[in-house]
């Protein structure tokens, strides 16, 4: 168990350092000059060679590339992802400032796309109507393939433009969330409903289902008795893996919706090209996804013994 313990540590160490790594050879090989373009947007006309030196050497982009590359990593290993070079503000404020806003929006979103998936898949196991089951069967798939920008301006026109129930930007608050909280949630609602009505198929054809309903129990105590716990570890395995999904999602989902949060700043950084708020981002999204890989890593051979059983026998026998 310790060998796999240090496995998966390993491993989301080495994903972090990619994704870090790959971000910074991205955003350091773009053509235009970010320090150019800061000092530029920041006097309102251009301005001399010299004004641009002397902010590239305060950054530090006057050094070698891969000088440039320790200096960031070391730094970033510390929590110090340096400073913005359109505000000067450091990086890590900048995250903290916008969290909160995303944490609630991804929240919610998650919250409404297991509920949501969940009632559907549950229901669509349950029915013994051939036509109920593939109607309510189809809907995941056309959830999956609606785009989040085009589900989102569909849901503004609906409920802020005509019905005027919920503000249309930026607007504070449980209806101000509700609608990019279901634009998020519909794809991950969708992949979560797919997974759980395949696992709840599957466990229906247990033997044990058999017995359970040979003692007189019913259709329904069935299946929220017997048959949701075990099929739903598949389900909450993908939820885990869904939650840099829904980081990523964000950037769309804040953007149409005008919220301030982590993905508005993402993209206000990137049309600005200022480096070390993307590379901030990046290595932030990165961590949260590695850290919750790794926490279902290390949770689910507790709740599933047959995955400690899966791994290969030269690493058991090490464990």
């Amino acid at each position: 168990m310790r060998r796999y313990v240090i496995g998966r540590i390993l491993q989301a160490a080495g994903v972090l350092w990619a994704a870090f790594t790959l971000s910074f050879a991205v955003l350091y090989l773009l053509p235009a000059d970010p320090v150019e373009l800061a000092v530029n947007r920041s006097e309102g006309a251009p301005v001399d060679a010299a004004a641009i030196a002397e902010m590239k050497a305060r950054y530090g982009l006057d050094q070698p590339i891969w000088e440039q590359y320790w200096t960031a990593l070391s730094h970033a290993v510390r929590g110090d992802l340096g400073r913005s070079i359109g505000t000067g503000q450091p990086v890590t404020e900048a995250l903290a400032e916008a969290l909160p806003s995303t944490l609630a929006l991804a929240s919610l979103s998650l919250l409404l796309a297991v509920a949501g998936g969940g009632a559907l898949a549950v229901a669509a196991a349950y029915t013994q109507r051939p036509r109920l089951r593939a109607l309510l069967t189809a809907l995941p798939p056309i959830g999956a393939s609606m785009p989040t920008f085009w589900v989102g301006l569909l849901l503004l026109q609906v409920f802020s433009f005509r019905l005027r129930l919920t503000p249309a930007f930026g607007g504070g608050g449980f209806s101000g969330v509700i609608l990019p909280a279901i634009t998020l949630a519909l794809p991950v609602g969708a992949v979560i409903s797919q997974v759980l009505y395949s696992s709840l198929i599957t466990t229906w054809r247990q033997p044990f289902v058999e017995v359970a309903f040979a003692k007189g129990a019913s259709r329904w105590w069935v299946q929220l008795r017997h048959v949701l716990r075990p099929a739903s570890g598949a389900a909450l395995t993908v939820t885990g893996l869904w939650v840099g999904t829904v980081l990523a999602g964000s950037v769309v989902v804040e953007t149409v919706f005008a919220r301030n949060g982590i993905g508005r700043l993402t993209h206000e950084s990137v049309l600005t090209q200022d480096i070390p708020v993307v590379q901030g981002i990046v290595t932030f999204a990165a961590l949260v996804f590695v850290s919750v890989n790794l926490l279902i890593d290390l949770v689910l051979p507790l709740l599933d013994p047959r995955v400690a059983h899966s791994r290969p026998k030269k690493e058991r026998a090490h464990a």
